[in-house]
Parts: structure tokens; C-alpha cells; sequence
């Protein structure tokens, strides 16, 4: 068994040491949007830190635990934090949560974060729908041994977030009221934020929003079969944007302010999610 399918193998064991929840939705909060955990009707609560060789977070904002729980009927997985690339870890360490979510049984892997907006319609506190991104900057996680229990060794990344689900989210964002952008979504490795230079680069290949996660998650999930769909909070305008420097106590502050809407959409997205398979 290779290194990285040993470390999921002994993680896994070890959270159904702790419960037999099988949940259909991974959902992953990012940045200053862990308050909407406490909105699931909590069965377990684990620590990262109770998971022996589990990456921990180490970002203000990142609590570092799983809840697992039911909104209504549906049972979900949900990360209140997550693990960061510039934190240190290898890259296959930053995407084994979303594995193991996978090998617990989610089938659908939805993502939110805190983004740096790169469009001049943006403004701190809007939500954008991820329908691409771009994640050439930073290593891919599925680089190394190839194991046929997490997916094929040359997945195709046509659709890595999935079109119906996409649908579902601008159904649930009209129906409530709820403005929504959409967008291409660059990962960058951070932790330092980006030049005017590199925002224009950005810009020019497409990018709408920019963050230091999300990307590589995406890709882990897709390669092993989950639906994925992504949500990004725009928590400020990127460097060149704007007259002020950046700080992280501006995207928690954006991300606080948008959390109704945010929570919203989540909860109207879910319950469509759980319509469509019966629940």
C-alpha cells in the first residue's frame, strides 16, 4: 500500500472507530463561514486533533473539527475548517479530508471559501458560483502512486463541478432572493496575497475570483467520483483594485456580513440536493 492510501486507510479506521455515520454530502466551510455548522442537528463532533495523523488547522477562522448530521433528513458531513497548502502540508495532506469524506460515503462534495474578487462588477460580500477554476499554480494532488480505490490515473476535468447541481444552486439563489455571480476560480498557493502584476495575469486568463484552497479539492473529489459544486464568499477586491492593502481580518469581517445570504443559499442548495434523492 502507498503512503498516501496507508494515511487515509488508518484515518478512516479511526473515525468509524468513533461512528458509523454514512453521510451523502461533504460540505467544506472556508474562511469566517464555520458559524453555518451549528445550523446541522449534530450526531458526532470530531476533533481533527483526535484523528492521529490528520493534517490540523492552524488559520484563524478554521475551527478543525468534522460535525456529522442531518439538515432535515439529509445526512451530512461537514468540515468546520480546513487545511491549507501554504500551512505546510503536502498536498496529498490538504486533500485527505476530502477523500476520506468520499470513502465515509458523501456523494456529493460541496466547497465554499473567502476569495479575492478580479472583476470590477464585485463587491466584498457577494457569492459566486464556481463553474471552472484554475489550479495550474499549485502542485496536483493526484501526482504520485496511482491507486485504483480513489480513481482513474487520468480523470477527465471537463466538468469538474457538476452542471446540475450548478442548476440547483441558481434555482435555490432565485427562489430566495439571493444575488449570485458566477465565475472561474484561480488557487494561487498563498499565504501571501497577490501582486497587481499577478491579479492582472489572473485577469487575463480568465480568472473571476482568487483564494489559496478549493482547486485541489475540487479535483481530488471529482477524481474519485463525487459530484462537486462550489460556492466562493468575495471577501475583498484584489490587489490593484483598490487604494487600501489586504488583511485577513477583512475577509472574515466580509465573510461575517454575508453569512445570512450565505447560509441562505446553503440551506435552500442542500434541501434541493436531498429532494433530488428522495430525501
Amino acid at each position: 500500500m502507498n503512503p498516501v492510501m496507508e494515511k487515509l486507510t488508518g484515518c478512516l479506521a479511526q473515525i468509524r472507530g468513533k461512528t458509523d455515520f454514512c453521510p451523502q454530502v461533504a460540505l467544506v466551510l472556508g474562511s469566517g463561514l464555520g458559524g453555518y455548522a451549528e445550523r446541522l442537528k449534530a450526531e458526532r463532533v470530531v476533533s481533527y486533533q483526535e484523528i492521529e495523523g490528520f493534517p490540523v488547522s492552524t488559520v484563524a477562522g478554521h475551527a478543525g473539527k468534522f460535525l456529522f448530521g442531518y439538515l432535515d433528513r439529509l445526512p451530512i458531513v461537514c468540515m468546520k475548517g480546513r487545511v491549507h497548502f501554504y500551512e505546510g502540508y503536502r498536498v496529498s495532506d490538504v486533500v485527505l479530508p476530502i477523500r476520506l469524506m468520499g470513502l465515509l460515503g458523501a456523494k456529493v462534495l460541496f466547497l465554499t471559501n473567502a476569495a479575492g474578487g478580479l472583476g470590477a462588477a464585485f463587491r466584498p460580500g457577494d457569492l459566486m458560483l464556481l463553474t471552472d477554476h484554475i489550479s495550474c499554480f499549485v502542485p496536483n494532488p493526484l501526482v504520485g502512486p496511482e491507486d485504483e480505490a480513489l480513481g482513474a490515473r487520468f480523470p477527465d476535468m471537463s466538468h469538474v463541478y457538476d452542471l446540475e447541481l450548478q442548476s440547483l444552486i441558481r434555482e435555490a439563489a432565485k427562489e430566495n432572493e439571493v444575488p449570485l455571480q458566477e465565475g472561474v476560480y484561480a488557487q494561487l498557493s498563498g499565504p501571501s496575497y497577490e501582486t497587481p502584476a499577478e491579479i492582472r495575469m489572473l485577469r487575463a486568463l480568465g480568472a473571476d475570483a482568487v483564494g489559496m484552497s478549493t482547486a485541489v479539492e475540487a479535483v481530488a473529489g471529482h477524481h474519485m467520483g463525487m459530484r462537486v459544486c462550489g460556492l466562493s464568499c468575495i471577501s475583498n477586491l484584489a490587489a490593484g483594485m483598490t487604494e487600501h492593502p489586504l488583511n485577513h481580518k477583512e475577509v472574515q469581517e466580509a465573510a461575517d456580513e454575508a453569512v445570512p445570504r450565505f447560509a441562505r443559499l446553503v440551506t435552500a442548495s442542500l434541501e434541493k440536493f436531498g429532494a433530488e434523492r428522495g430525501l
